[in-house]
């Protein structure tokens, strides 16, 4: 069974962007080398501070596009929740 992952990660201003992929690490590195194109590479993205698991993938749709129509007070509160010093979940991943 695939996995599929809904995430959110910011740069050292905290502004928060969210995703969506089947492959968590291949993604944020993707981000963290900025080899995706747009607001990430633009915006210095690269710290992984919220993520959550879905078997389905239509439930990761639903649940990211959830959370892309939040109020940015809302994005803040959820990762402030689970990850109350805003972390880098990934910083041990690539060395």
């Amino acid at each position: 069974m695939r996995t599929y992952y809904v995430y959110i990660m910011t740069n050292k201003s905290r502004t928060p962007y969210t995703g969506m992929t089947n492959d968590l690490e291949r993604r944020v590195y993707e981000h963290k080398h900025k080899l995706v194109p747009g607001f990430t590479r633009r915006y210095n993205i690269s710290q992984l501070v919220y993520y959550e698991t879905f078997n389905n993938p239509r439930d990761a749709i639903a649940c990211e596009k959830g959370i892309k129509g939040w109020l940015r007070s809302k994005k803040v509160a959820l990762i402030t929740t689970a990850n109350p010093d805003w972390e880098d979940l990934s910083s041990d991943w690539f060395d």
